[in-house]
Parts: structure tokens; sequence; C-alpha cells
């Protein structure tokens, strides 16, 4: 795998790949499997922040309510997500010769949903295959009233304690049911923890999964 000289994206518009498969030596290895490269820019959530961003910030400035800075620059790095012409990794396949180009992500961790969705799935299935015992586990889920939620988005420490306070009852209930005594140091528990920070509707809602 090489980095492709910055000829072969400098001034081409990325929907049209035809320009680099042209190139002697640049093949496309259709054998290898179906690719199909991401169209960001064609989908609604895309063209909405591309179309609002700049006045939404300003808007947001204007009444005192500036965005925090790395709700910005998310934003901002969704909009060069998977687009060619920004730059991309040239994939080689020793077995059958040929090429193929992915596009730069932005590996955010909250917004972007290719990159969010794919992080996910590689958690999940590193959880199944290489955490998780052969035994029985159990979802739980911790929503805060909304008095608390933005008290909750801006001070991490006090997320910090909350998912303290909430695995510990969740141990105790746990150890309780099974008939163990809390003075028992044998009894131990496992968890694994993840902190959702907005609704569908990308209201502030943080809820805590264990």
């Amino acid at each position: 795998m090489a980095i492709c000289p910055p000829v072969f994206h400098k001034g081409r518009p990325y929907t049209d790949e035809s320009a680099l498969f042209a190139v002697p030596g640049f093949n496309v290895c259709e054998a290898a499997f179906d690719y199909q490269p991401r169209r960001p820019e064609e989908s609604v959530l895309y063209r909405a922040v591309a179309e609002n961003l700049e006045s939404f910030l300003a808007r947001q400035q204007e009444r005192g309510r500036v965005v925090p800075k790395f709700v910005e620059n998310d934003l901002r790095d969704y909009l060069y997500c998977g687009i060619l012409e920004l730059g991309f990794v040239r994939v080689h396949c020793d077995a059958c010769g040929k090429d193929r180009v992915v596009a730069f992500s932005c590996k955010s961790r909250s917004f972007c949903p290719s990159c969010y969705g794919r992080r996910m799935a590689e958690t999940a299935a590193h959880l199944v295959d290489h955490v998780f015992p052969e035994v029985p586990v159990r979802q739980w889920v911790l929503s805060v009233p909304f008095s608390l939620r933005y008290r909750l988005a801006y001070d991490s420490s006090l997320v910090r304690d909350v998912a303290q306070i909430f695995v510990r009852a969740i141990f105790s209930s746990i150890c309780r049911r099974a008939g163990m005594a809390a003075s028992n140091r044998k009894a131990r528990c496992g968890a694994v923890g993840f902190i959702q920070r907005f609704s569908d509707a990308f209201y502030v809602a943080n809820s805590f999964m264990w």
C-alpha cells in the first residue's frame, strides 16, 4: 500500500475516477472485492452541514452560545471525510497486480455516520471475539434528568462520578441477587461501558450503557 502522488488527485473531480485509471501502470482490481466508494456529498446530512455550518456557527456566536471547539472540529472534519480530491490511499493487490483508491476518513468518534458506524462494528466484533467470556450478559442503561444533561455535557469529572456510582450500584445489585455478601472479596463483576451524548434528534441526551 502506498500514498498516491499528488498529481493523481490534485485538481481532479473525485467523482471521475477514469482519469486515475488511465495512468500507465494503474489498474483497478475488480476481482478482489466489490468495493463501492462512498458518495458522502450526495447524502442529505452532508448537504445540510455543508450549506448551514458557517451560518450556524455565526448565529450561535451572536447569541453568546459559542459552539464548543471540539464540536466545530468534528463538523468540519466530516466535510472532508471520503472525498477523493482531498487525499486518498492507493491500495495495491500483489495477487492480480491491480490497484484501488480509498479516500481518507475523518475517524470521528461522534458525528460522521460512516466512521462512527465502522468503529461501532469493529468494537462490537472485538468485544464478542476477544473480551466477553462464554457467560450470560445483560445490558443496563441509565438516563439522567434533563436538568443534569447540559451539566454532564461539559463536565467530564461529573460524568466520571456518575458512571462510577452507576457501576457500583449495578455490581451491588448483582451480588445481592446472587446471594453473595458485600464483604465477599471473591465475588467479581465485569462491565464494558459506553456513554451516548446525544439522541437521534441531535439534542443533548447523556445515557450510560453497560
